[in-house]
């Protein structure tokens, strides 16, 4: 199941239960947990991309370990909110995810790097530490943003 809005994800969900975000690149996909409650989310670890197949399992094996109930998944659409070229393959990943078991949270993730780096300056991170955990911290950002609007509905 891939959702799209808020209310028809939650609706797919347990009461409450925590939550993996994901910000998936081409070289990495960030990692960040939300507690049962969908309070907080905060980073996880860095899963190094490979073999599609081998970067599920990583996020089964990570989503079992930490009793995850649902997926969100960062969107990269275009400022004006029209799909780009990346959120076709964000697309597709989703797609050939839904087979892990998980219901799937397409967020919107417009300005999620952009606020994780500057969230990471303000805790003076250098350039080379910001690097490893820009991925992590954009994931965070993404789930924080949708657990809010699950909080809400």
């Amino acid at each position: 199941m891939i959702a799209l809005a808020a209310a028809d994800y939650r609706a797919a969900l347990p009461a409450g239960g925590r939550l993996l975000g994901l910000d998936v690149g081409t070289k990495t996909i960030g990692t960040a947990l939300c507690d049962a409650g969908w309070s907080f989310a905060s980073p996880a670890q860095l899963v190094r991309r490979t073999k599609f197949t081998k970067d599920r399992d990583a996020l089964v094996a990570l989503s079992v370990q930490q009793q995850v109930v649902g997926w969100v998944i960062g969107l990269p659409l275009n400022l004006d909110g029209t799909d780009s070229p990346r959120t076709q393959s964000i697309r597709a990943f989703a797609r050939n995810c839904v087979e892990a078991g998980y219901p799937i949270l397409l967020w919107d993730e417009r300005w999620s790097t952009v606020s994780a780096e500057r969230a990471l300056i303000e805790q003076d991170i250098s350039r080379a530490k910001r690097a490893d955990r820009i991925d992590n911290h954009a994931a965070a950002t993404i789930l924080q943003a949708a657990i809010d609007a699950l909080a809400m509905g």
